[in-house]
């Protein structure tokens, strides 16, 4: 390798693409190409990025395995920042495989942490975590440690153990400054304002209070009964159950567990359920079929007891009901809560992670733009969707994790 290249690759590893670009951008050999793709990616060029770098492994002789594999990893990363989260992961894994054979312990290790944050984003937060557990972290540089522990953090946050959360932040933060990186820095920073900002609202008693994460932490290790409109389930220290896939009888919880100790009349469970507006008989039975079927999905949590007027929610063994909200409900909440990364993402992109149909998510985007909460840039399948976070709010519990099954 001459010494140019040498060089351009100590400027790209010190975040200096602009040095990088100075010593190779009239060169068009493979292993300049390679390194003008890196450059182009980190100045946010992510098409003429990704160009170069095809045209890079292209360039690479038939011998030169270790190279191409190189310059996968830096299109899967590109793919990534792109949220282009369909890209084949087989060929990350193949590229991992053949630099793990040639000795390339590094980039070996930074193809699976690739992995294990693009499994996080969709959600599969246990995979991220056993991904992360085979990932040889020794000998990673400081600005690759503070991207490793970024991805410790989010699994944690996920996870709701802010204290976990905590520690590997204050040790993304001590990598980032160690390797200098501004930019770096300052996604740490970013990514330290979700331990406290509020995360949620407590709905208890007729009245409402936002929450931080750690507090939400509190409230779910507490011996109450917690109906969860961020993630649609009804919880308490022995178990939870799911409702994310049977929207009425949420509807129905909810609007019990806000009014807890206190009844509902029947028209409000049908407004809240059903949309009712004009009740009639046809109505009243539905929501007897509907109520008898919430006693059965929750009956080892709490009862539904009929009222003169109307239904009331009885816990088993808590001693109060909470409602824990969004902090800010909106219609389509969970396309922007994956908006709200200030990322640019396409339709099939938040379809995968969201495990929905992709014209589902078209419809859910056209409205929101409509409403003039997202905004878009590109043509056809380079359309790309993208909103500023909701200042002042984490969308933390919006994001999707494991939950059991109906």
């Amino acid at each position: 390798m001459d010494s140019l290249i040498t060089a351009a690759a100590r400027a790209l590893a010190a975040g200096d693409p602009l040095g990088a670009l100075n010593r190779v951008a009239l060169r068009d050999d493979a292993a300049a190409l390679a390194l003008r793709g890196i450059a182009m990616a980190q100045l946010g060029d992510l098409v003429r990025a990704k160009a170069l770098l095809r045209r890079a492994a292209r360039a690479f002789g038939p011998r030169e395995d270790v190279a191409r594999a190189r310059c996968v990893v830096a299109e899967a990363e590109i793919a990534l920042v792109s949220r282009e989260l369909g890209w084949p992961a087989k060929a990350l894994d193949a590229a991992r495989a053949t630099l793990e054979t040639h000795g390339d312990r590094v980039n070996a290790a930074y193809a699976r942490y690739l992995e294990a944050r693009r499994l996080l984003l969709i959600g599969r937060v246990d995979d991220a975590e056993r991904a992360l557990a085979q990932l040889d972290h020794a000998p990673f540089t400081p600005s690759l440690r503070a991207a490793y522990e970024l991805v410790v953090a989010g699994i944690a946050i996920r996870r709701l153990q802010t204290k976990a959360a905590g520690a590997a932040l204050a040790r993304a933060e001590r990598a980032a400054l160690g390797a200098g990186i501004a930019a770096l820095t300052a996604e740490v920073e970013s990514a330290f304002v979700v331990l406290n900002t509020p995360a949620a609202r407590k709905i208890a008693n007729g009245g409402e209070r936002l929450l931080l994460l750690e507090d939400v932490e509190a409230l779910q290790a507490s011996k109450a009964l917690i109906v969860d409109a961020c993630r649609n389930v009804v919880r308490d220290p022995r178990m939870v159950v799911s409702l994310a896939r049977r929207p009425v009888l949420f509807a129905l919880a909810r609007a019990l567990g806000e009014a807890w100790p206190g009844d509902v009349p029947r028209d409000v469970l049908l407004a809240r359920a059903f949309g009712a507006k004009h009740v009639d008989d046809s109505h009243r039975a539905r929501l007897r079929v509907e109520i008898g079927r919430l006693r059965a999905k929750i009956r080892t949590l709490a009862g539904v007891s009929a009222t003169p007027r109307g239904f009331t929610l009885a816990p088993r063994s808590a001693r109060e009901v909470i409602v824990l909200a969004r902090p800010v409900e909106d219609q389509h909440g969970d396309v922007l809560a994956f908006l709200a990364d200030g990322e640019s993402w396409s339709s099939s992109a938040l379809a995968l992670a969201l495990g929905t149909g992709q014209r589902t998510v078209q419809r859910a985007l056209d409205s929101l733009a409509a409403a003039g909460k997202v905004q878009w840039f590109g043509r056809g399948r380079a359309r790309r969707w993208m909103t500023p976070p909701v200042p002042g709010f984490t969308t933390i519990l919006l994001l999707p994790t494991p939950l059991p099954s109906d």
